[in-house]
């Protein structure tokens, strides 16, 4: 697949090259756009509650909010390879901190009422758009200085996954916190850090962008020309279609462990909460360990071993018989789904064309992001009393799946190179 580039033409007042660390010119303006997105996709429901007192005003606020974010994808994938990525996270950010303050001033001067109740519920709806072009323009540039390092990109990636896990982890505490002293407080803190993520954003080195005459009539933007450059990616291709199925039994769990935990178990809602907080505390440790890991094991150890640990921790899920074992159980099977994550985010950044990153994130995203809604459903439908055979069911798919992948992907030269032997293996673009 021939890719036209010009890397030496980026957009916009970022077109310099910018000196300094990666500290300050990637993970810096990563760590604070992951603490937005946590922030933004945690407390918009929060907000709701607290300002309506509705729980179905609830639940549509997190639809409202998600909804927005899936259609955004092929839009800000496409923006993203068009204009280049500091520019696109730049715009979002500021536009987000905009909205999120002009909203705090709103619910300041408008009465409890319906006015309040349609204010937050545009809101949550807005961020959630709004929230999606950032972290593409941000996965782009983590993907793009990864390559451009020569071989390091593994050990960019798991620095990078361990920013949003650890913006997972204190998102939802922050939010939570400040909410108590008002909503107006905690969309105040959201503003303010959504300013200094457009601010950071001006840093970041500039990414490859489609030339003009891509652009022509037969030209197809979106997740059209992510589908096609997806195509010629079969390795890739494979990877997204195992992991989309190990998504389905993470989707399960994460949606039916309110239900085992209080049900089963006869715990508190705290212990939800406890559990999956163990489970990013683990995943954390697994992803720093795959740096190191990823200089002995190359991509496709790694994977085996993750992919492995996975299946069986899901596998052993259903017949926990008391909730210490099951919350060990759910933080193996976290961490090594981080595992995989790492996997797919770095041969996500050393095999798509640069040019095309964007539209090809975009579509992997959405197919990783399908299972989700999909295993809610499966909740919905499954009587509770079946749910634990519903769980195995879909361990064993899982484990078939990701047996298959790897299977076929065993002599895929980028995935079988180690660190050491990456730098002179060359992507097909």
């Amino acid at each position: 697949m021939t890719v036209s580039l010009y890397e030496m033409q980026p957009a916009g007042r970022h077109a310099a090259m910018p000196t300094g660390s990666l500290l300050r010119r990637v993970y810096a303006p990563r760590a604070c756009d992951a603490l937005a997105y946590s922030m933004a996709t945690y407390a918009m429901p929060l907000v709701v509650l607290a300002t309506t007192g509705s729980a179905s005003l609830t639940g549509l606020a997190f639809a409202l909010e998600w909804i927005p974010r899936v259609a955004a994808f092929g839009f800000a994938g496409d923006l993203v390879d068009r204009s280049g990525a500091a520019i696109v996270c730049f715009l979002a950010s500021l536009a987000r901190a905009l909205v999120v303050a002009g909203a705090a001033v709103i619910l300041v001067v408008l009465p409890t009422g319906t006015g309040e109740t349609v204010t937050v519920m545009a809101l949550a709806a807005v961020t959630g758009a709004l929230t999606q072009f950032s972290f593409i323009a941000n996965e782009a540039v983590g993907a793009i200085v990864g390559r451009r390092l020569q071989g390091r990109s593994h050990k960019v990636q798991p620095v990078l996954i361990g920013i949003d896990q650890t913006a997972t982890l204190v998102g939802p505490a922050v939010s939570g916190l400040l909410l108590l002293t008002g909503p107006t407080r905690m969309l105040a803190c959201l503003a303010v850090l959504s300013f200094l993520s457009a601010g950071l954003a001006l840093q970041t080195p500039p990414t490859p962008l489609r030339t003009a005459r891509q652009t022509g009539p037969g030209h197809r933007g979106g997740l059209r020309e992510g589908w096609q450059t997806l195509r010629t990616l079969p390795s890739l291709r494979r990877l997204v279609a195992g992991l989309a199925c190990s998504n389905l039994a993470l989707g399960l769990l994460q949606s039916a462990s309110p239900i085992l935990v209080e049900g089963r178990f006869g715990r508190s809602p705290v212990a939800v909460g406890t559990l999956w907080s163990i489970a990013a505390a683990a995943t954390l440790v697994a992803v720093t360990c795959c740096r190191f890991a990823l200089d002995r094991l190359g991509l496709w150890g790694v994977g085996v071993i993750s992919a492995v640990v996975a299946a069986a921790a899901c596998l052993a899920i259903p017949l926990a018989s008391a909730y210490t074992g099951y919350a060990a159980l759910v933080a193996l099977f976290m961490a090594a789904d981080g595992g995989l994550t790492v996997v797919l985010r770095t041969l996500r950044s050393l095999i798509i064309p640069p040019a095309m990153f964007g539209t090809t994130l975009s579509l992997t995203i959405l197919i990783l992001l399908l299972p989700f809604p999909l295993a809610g459903i499966l909740l919905a439908v499954t009587p509770p009393s079946h749910l634990t055979q519903v769980i195995g069911a879909c361990a064993v798919v899982q484990a078939l799946t990701l047996l298959i992948t790897f299977a076929r992907l065993r002599n895929d030269p980028v995935l079988r190179a180690t660190a050491r032997t990456a730098r002179t293996v060359e992507p097909g673009i």
